[in-house]
């Protein structure tokens, strides 16, 4: 087992019933390298639609992209399908089918040209607007807060939406597990299982010459070399599925080029596909948890994120002053496997190369890769100016 720490830490308040209530939510990046099996549980259907479970639907609108913003909305679907799937969409008054806000992710995600606050001018760098990303930079843009909010409130492909504004209504994702199916798909029916139980799985291939007309299925042989460079959301399955594959089986795929193209917006990728569901990063991405953001104030220590990771390294610690008179209520961290143990200590103090005074601890179980959300069994009270340490290991 070789451990390795990285990672980004986040701050934030919120307000409950008109009463204001700060809360500092921190994460960092815990990594451990290790083998584990998956199995199923349960016996799985051989077909699964989550456009019919039960005469329900869990699929928002097949949407139509502009330019190269396919990630985005290959992360909005996911998002959507899970506020579907929990009801948190509904419960949070809102009417009709959870519809998020691509363009503002696709302008505020801080890796582009348009906005990055890691540098100074905070324009001129990075990514170009509507020409790609990946569902690390959405992660990102999620655990920092900056979205996702609605599209009524901030969907704009010409000029950029407001970063935030008082009435923007923002949802915040508190897990995002990454996948995949594996060597000879040992792992598929994980991924068939979160499917069912939280919605759609976010995805991406290779479009370069491999989709079959004919079946309206693709399929890109493990051979190939080229790297995918257009996600799609995963909305079901077929055992059974004839595509261009040796084998049968392949994932429904909802597009985002509208509800003209393929079967109603959708279409089949084989079981066999290089990519879906198999690319560590891109493969098979779950946004879970989602829920109207409680937090109105985020700090943290790494903008972008989960991009890289310290390797040679057990345990780590951040320190922080509190800005006001705050509740620390919750950690947050990314893990870079299956099956990792964490430890979480709050400090008050660090003197003499040690941390002193322990104001809680949490630890636990990590089942896989991801960004997590943890609740700390009790609040800690923070007063303005104090120095306050997280420690995870």
């Amino acid at each position: 087992m070789k451990p390795i720490i990285a990672g980004p830490l986040l701050a934030v308040e919120t307000e409950r019933n008109g009463e204001k209530m700060r809360k500092t939510l921190f994460y960092i990046s815990l990594i451990q390298f290790f083998s584990v099996c998956l199995s199923a549980q349960n016996e799985l259907p051989a077909s699964f639609d989550l456009r019919d479970v039960d005469g329900e639907s869990f699929v928002t609108s097949v949407k139509s992209q502009q330019k190269g913003t396919c990630w985005t909305f290959g992360s909005m679907a996911g998002i959507e399908s899970n506020l579907l799937m929990t009801g948190n969409w509904a419960s949070a008054g809102e009417r009709g089918e959870p519809n998020l806000a691509e363009y503002h992710l696709d302008w505020w995600n801080g890796f582009n040209q348009h906005n990055n606050d890691d540098t100074e001018p905070p324009t001129g760098g990075g990514l170009t607007v509507h020409k790609g990303g990946d569902y690390r930079v959405t992660a990102a843009y999620l655990s920092r807060g900056e979205g996702t909010v609605r599209d009524i409130d901030g969907q704009s492909f010409g000029d950029p939406p407001d970063r935030n504004r008082p009435d923007y209504r923002h949802y915040y994702v508190r897990d995002i597990e990454f996948y995949t199916a594996g060597e000879n798909l040992a792992n598929i029916d994980l991924i068939k299982t979160k499917l069912i139980s939280q919605g759609a799985i976010s995805t991406a291939l290779a479009w370069s010459g491999f989709y079959d007309y004919l079946s309206n299925s693709h399929y890109q042989p493990d051979k190939s070399k080229i790297e995918p460079n257009h996600a799609v959301t995963i909305i079901g399955w077929d055992d059974n599925k004839i595509t261009k594959a040796p084998e049968p089986g392949a994932w429904l795929c909802k597009n985002s080029w509208g509800a003209a193209w393929g079967d109603n917006g959708c279409f089949w990728v084989s079981y066999y596909d290089k990519h879906t569901a198999q690319h560590p990063e891109m493969g098979a991405v779950s946004f879970r948890n989602v829920e109207p953001l409680a937090y109105d104030n985020i700090y943290y220590h790494d903008y972008h994120g989960w991009r890289d990771t310290k390797e040679n390294c057990a345990e780590a610690f951040n320190a922080f002053i509190a800005e006001r008179d705050e509740q620390l209520k919750a950690v947050s961290f990314y893990t870079d496997a299956e099956a990792v143990e964490y430890s979480i200590k709050i400090y008050d103090s660090f003197e003499d190369g040690q941390l002193q005074n322990e104001l809680a601890h949490k630890s636990g179980l990590i089942d896989y890769t991801g960004f997590h959300t943890i609740e700390l069994t009790s609040p800690v009270e923070l007063a303005q100016g104090n120095d306050f340490y997280i420690y995870l290991g």
